[in-house]
Order: structure tokens, then C-alpha cells, then sequence
């Protein structure tokens, strides 16, 4: 029979991370919006834009990838598309399906908030960690399957 209820030291771990994730998030969050005007799903974006081949991405997989519903993402790349950091473009073998495509000025508000936002999540983050309490995270993060792209 399965318990109904987390072991007393499960429910301290599970809230700590419920705890920590939100810390972080809104840490950088507030970070990204006060220095560079983005919020961090669409710092995300633009970071993934970059990496990506012709630095474009399906909308669909990109939704995926910075781990959005897709109307969210819609609403995000609207208001990058707005401020000229990302356009769409149809897809010619997909009727219904739309490219994110990031431009040069996405490209340079990228370039500007990356050194800012790299040194807030090493403060947050790494700079907190031994090397190898980094390990043992990036094997914890493994297993659970949040390294996935």
C-alpha cells in the first residue's frame, strides 16, 4: 500500500527545494527586469535562440525547451518581437507552424544582460557550492531529469 504522506525528513527536503527554486527564480527574475527590461523567460528564449542552429527554433520546440505552455511562449515572443529582438517566420514545409528567429538586436540585449545575469546565478548558486557539492547537484539533476535539453 503506498503512503499518503511524505516521511517527516521528505517533507523538509521537498519544501527546501520548493523554497530555494522559488528564491532563485525570483532573484533572477527581479535581477534580469532591473538591469536589462526582460524578464527571465525571455532571457531564456533569446539564450536559446542563440545556441540554436541559424539561431531560429521551431515555436513549438522552443516552448518545450524553455519550459513554457505554447501560449505562453506566443505571448513572450510578442513582446520580444515588439522590442525587435525576435521575429517569426512561417514555416515553408509547415503550414501552421512558425519559426522564432532571433535578430541582431536580440543577439545585443542578449550580449548586454549575459555577463550581468552569469554573475547573479554564480552568487546565488555556485559560489555557495564546494566543487564537489556541484558534482553531487549535477548528479541529483541528472537522475531527476532536469539536464534534459
Amino acid at each position: 500500500m503506498e503512503k499518503a504522506w511524505l516521511e517527516p525528513d521528505e517533507q523538509d527536503v521537498w519544501r527546501g527545494f520548493l523554497r530555494m527554486n522559488a528564491w532563485i527564480y525570483d532573484e533572477l527574475e527581479h535581477d534580469l527586469r532591473d538591469r536589462d527590461g526582460l524578464s527571465l523567460i525571455e532571457y531564456g528564449i533569446l539564450a536559446h535562440l542563440s545556441e540554436a542552429p541559424e539561431q531560429r527554433m521551431r515555436m513549438r520546440d522552443l516552448a518545450e525547451t524553455v519550459i513554457v505552455s505554447k501560449s505562453r511562449l506566443s505571448h513572450q515572443i510578442a513582446r520580444l518581437e515588439r522590442d525587435g529582438h525576435v521575429r517569426r517566420e512561417n514555416c515553408e514545409d509547415d503550414r501552421r507552424g512558425l519559426w522564432a528567429v532571433l535578430t541582431d538586436d536580440g543577439t545585443a540585449a542578449l550580449h548586454r544582460a549575459a555577463p550581468g545575469h552569469a554573475t547573479r546565478v554564480r552568487s546565488l548558486m555556485f559560489d555557495r557550492l564546494t566543487p564537489e557539492q556541484v558534482d553531487q547537484l549535477r548528479g541529483i539533476v541528472d537522475t531527476l531529469g532536469g539536464a534534459r535539453p
